[in-house]
């Protein structure tokens, strides 16, 4: 139909007494795209079609034409997705659990390096299905993200980051592509955690108008798929944010949200429930921080160790540990020593960082902040000094150890000045990683 009505304008157009050139000015087109519209090698829009019938005195013919080849178009589209979705349906009901099989894994184990060649394979697979999007690109695109997210506990933000962007680029690369409306609702589910995702490293970053910009995007696909669990995991995003902030009422009340929209049993319903913990601690609700303790201790009893848990979005009975240490640390209770050198002690490893560095960071914070409580000073210099050489410190935690510097500080501690001198070198080195 587009070459027939490509021989159509030429038959006008030579009828009116013009040639490719007169054409193209009159249209504002160049003369190689009209001679590759009247050969059928490209289309048009409206505008050129209503232009080039009225130059060419086609009485609407052209115009006409074009609008059936539009709604061919339309119609061949809707065919083609429905079959598809047919035959789609067709080989789960052959396949049965086959369906389900592992999927060749087109991540690279060295996530830190190769991201442009993972995408290629991606667009590589795509292609080789014969059609916009396919199971084995939807499902490496899913695995990817988990990958990305059992990261986030070891990789530098600003690297972790970097890798969230090309993910990012490539779905919304597809979402303009042609999907049915299953491939497109799965689609769109990998856009919004890798958007929260991204969120969370931004936040780290203290990069807030980036982190408000993704959570928009990630808020958007949730109430567009109904997904409670990505909900969930929005609002409490959204407390850290504020805790970390130093809104802690708002942060309170975000925590309670996400506590209340959480699928029960859910990690997502954990998580919530500590970070409501730890702004009361910030609050000085000791007392109802310390139930909250209570609480998350008993939702976490019958939960069997996650075969991942480094996992950001699978809570794994240790972090309760973590989460247990930070509070108390919080409260001033000087119970939170024993609970933090737990946490030390789970996570040292073989190597100097271990393979959650963030995590034992943040427990070497609370440690000291609880040795400051109870006026071991000298160890509690120490220890802060350790964690700010770890490299485990991200800039949304710094003010942590800031508050345990103006402590020792103020109480003329000799260590305080060389942990001065340690906190402006790592955040020097911090804020030249982030351009910040």
């Amino acid at each position: 139909m587009r070459r027939a009505l490509g021989v159509r304008l030429a038959t006008f157009r030579k009828a009116a007494g013009m040639n490719q050139g007169h054409l193209a000015r009159a249209t504002y087109r160049d003369r190689t795209t009209v001679n590759h519209i009247e050969n059928g090698r490209a289309g048009a829009d409206e505008r050129f079609w209503c232009a080039a019938d009225e130059s060419c005195g086609a009485g609407g013919v052209l115009r006409t034409a074009f609008v059936e080849l539009e709604s061919a178009k339309r119609n061949h589209i809707e065919h083609a997705r429905t079959a598809e979705l047919r035959e789609h349906q067709a080989e789960i009901e052959s396949f049965g659990p086959l369906c389900a099989s592992p999927q060749e894994n087109l991540t690279s184990p060295d996530a830190g390096s190769g991201d442009h060649d993972e995408v290629a394979a991606l667009e590589l697979a795509r292609r080789v299905e014969a059609s916009d999007l396919g199971e084995t690109t939807l499902t490496a695109l899913e695995e990817a993200f988990d990958q990305l997210a059992r990261d986030y506990s070891s990789t530098a933000p600003g690297e972790l980051l970097e890798r969230l962007r090309t993910r990012l680029a490539y779905v919304a690369h597809l979402l303009d592509g042609r999907t049915t409306l299953a491939q497109h609702r799965r689609l769109l589910a990998i856009g919004g955690w890798l958007s929260l995702l991204a969120a969370t490293v931004h936040t780290d970053l203290k990069q807030a108008a980036a982190a408000e910009a993704r959570l928009r995007v990630a808020v958007e696909v949730a109430r567009q798929s109904g997904d409670d669990e990505l909900r969930a995991w929005i609002h409490e995003t959204q407390a850290w944010r504020l805790l970390t902030g130093g809104d802690h009422r708002r942060a309170w009340e975000r925590s309670r949200t996400a506590r209340h929209v959480a699928p029960r049993g859910s990690s997502v319903a954990i998580q919530a429930t500590a970070q409501e913990g730890r702004v009361l601690a910030r609050l000085g609700q000791s007392r109802d921080a310390l139930r909250i303790i209570e609480r998350v201790h008993r939702l976490v009893s019958p939960k069997e160790r996650s075969r991942r848990p480094e996992h950001h979005y699978h809570y794994d009975p240790d972090k309760c540990v973590s989460y247990t240490a930070t509070t108390l640390a919080w409260v001033g209770d000087p119970a939170a020593e024993e609970y933090a050198r737990e946490v030390i002690r789970r996570l040292r490893p073989s190597t100097e960082t271990g393979p959650w560095p963030r995590r034992a960071a943040v427990a070497h914070l609370d440690l000291a902040l609880t040795l400051v409580t109870t006026d071991q000073l000298d160890e509690a210099c120490d220890t802060t000094r350790r964690a700010l050489s770890s490299g485990g410190v991200v800039p949304s935690t710094r003010w942590r150890a800031a508050e345990i510097l103006h402590a020792v500080e103020t109480r003329g501690v000799p260590e305080a000045a060389e942990l001065r001198e340690v906190y402006e070198n790592t955040r020097e080195t911090a804020d030249h990683r982030t351009g910040s």
